[in-house]
C-alpha cells in the first residue's frame, strides 16, 4: 500500500481514526491523504452548495490537526476538502476520491455522526476499494497484531482476503473463521483437492490457523464479532454483500457489523 485516504470530519473520535491511519501509512511508507467531508447544517449555504462560516472553521480545524500530526510522525501528507456538504455529495465523493487510493479508512457511523446513516455501507460498496471501519467506541491498541477472517470462500471473502494480505504479513497472529449458514452444505468432487484457505496464504509467507463457525442468520454476525473478541483480534476482514452470496452474509449481515462493530474492520465488495 502506498496511497491511503482517511476521512474527516471533525468528529469528537476524528484523531483517533487519524492516529490509526498514520500508524498505517507509518508502517507501509505510503501517502496519507486526509479528506474532509461532512453534511452542512446550514440550509442556505446546502442549497448554494458552498461551505458555511461554521463549517470552514471545522474544516480549518481539522487541516491543522492533520497537517501537524503528518508531521509530527514523518508521514507524507497530503490535504483535501469538499467544496460543500450536500448529504449525497459527501458519500459520492468520498466514495469517488477513495477509488484513487490503496485503502480508505472512515468511522463507523453514529447518532451523532456528521455524515448519512448510509454512508460507511455505500463508500464500501461504491469504492471499488478496501474500506476500513474505525469503531466509535473504545480505544483499539496494537492494531492488525491479531487478525481474524470471516471466510466463506465467496467473491466479496476472497476480495477481502487478498485486500488485507499487506497486513496480514505483519500480523503476530491469523485466524480464519470459517463460516456458514446453517442450512447450507458445500460438496467438494471427489476428483479435486480440498480447498484450503490456510494453505494458500502459507504461499504469501502468512502462517494461520483455522476455527469452523455455523449459526443461522443475524446470529452469525455476532458469532463473528464475539469470537474475535474472545481471541483478542484487534481487525476482522471480511466481505461487504449487498443481497449476493450466503443469507448469513447478505446486505442485512453487513449492515449489522457496521451498526454493532467493537473492533476495527476491513471490509471489500
Amino acid at each position: 500500500m502506498k496511497d491511503i485516504l482517511v476521512h474527516l470530519d471533525g468528529d469528537e473520535r476524528a484523531a483517533h481514526r487519524l492516529e490509526h491511519a498514520i500508524e498505517i501509512a507509518a508502517k507501509f511508507n505510503a501517502r496519507l491523504i486526509g479528506l474532509f467531508a461532512r453534511v452542512e447544517t446550514s440550509g442556505p449555504s446546502m442549497v448554494a452548495q458552498r461551505l458555511s462560516e461554521n463549517l470552514s472553521k471545522i474544516a480549518e480545524q481539522s487541516r491543522k490537526l492533520f497537517e501537524d500530526s503528518v508531521k509530527q510522525q514523518g508521514v507524507n501528507g497530503l490535504w483535501m476538502q469538499l467544496d460543500h456538504g450536500e448529504p449525497g455529495h459527501v458519500v459520492a465523493e468520498v466514495a469517488c476520491r477513495s477509488r484513487y487510493t490503496d485503502l480508505a479508512i472512515i468511522g463507523q457511523w453514529h447518532p451523532q455522526s456528521h455524515v448519512p446513516a448510509e454512508f460507511p455501507e455505500q463508500v464500501i460498496l461504491q469504492s471499488g476499494r478496501p474500506i476500513l471501519v474505525i469503531p466509535h467506541i473504545g480505544a483499539v491498541a496494537g492494531f492488525g497484531r491479531h487478525i481474524t477472517i470471516a471466510w466463506n470462500g465467496s467473491r466479496e471473502s476472497s476480495r477481502a482476503v487478498h485486500d488485507a494480505m499487506g497486513l496480514m504479513r505483519r500480523a503476530q497472529e491469523v485466524t480464519v473463521l470459517a463460516v456458514r449458514d446453517a442450512n447450507f452444505e458445500r460438496v467438494q468432487p471427489g476428483d479435486l483437492p480440498k480447498l484450503d484457505l490456510v494453505d494458500h496464504l502459507a504461499t504469501h509467507g502468512i502462517t494461520a490457523k483455522t476455527e469452523h463457525l455455523t449459526a443461522e442468520d443475524i446470529g452469525l454476525m455476532d458469532l463473528l464479532l464475539s469470537r474475535s473478541f474472545d481471541l483478542g483480534a484487534d481487525l476482522l476482514v471480511m466481505g461487504a454483500h449487498s443481497g449476493l452470496g450466503l443469507p448469513f452474509l447478505r446486505g442485512g449481515g453487513t449492515r449489522f457489523i457496521l451498526r454493532h462493530l467493537t473492533l476495527p474492520v476491513l471490509m471489500s465488495n
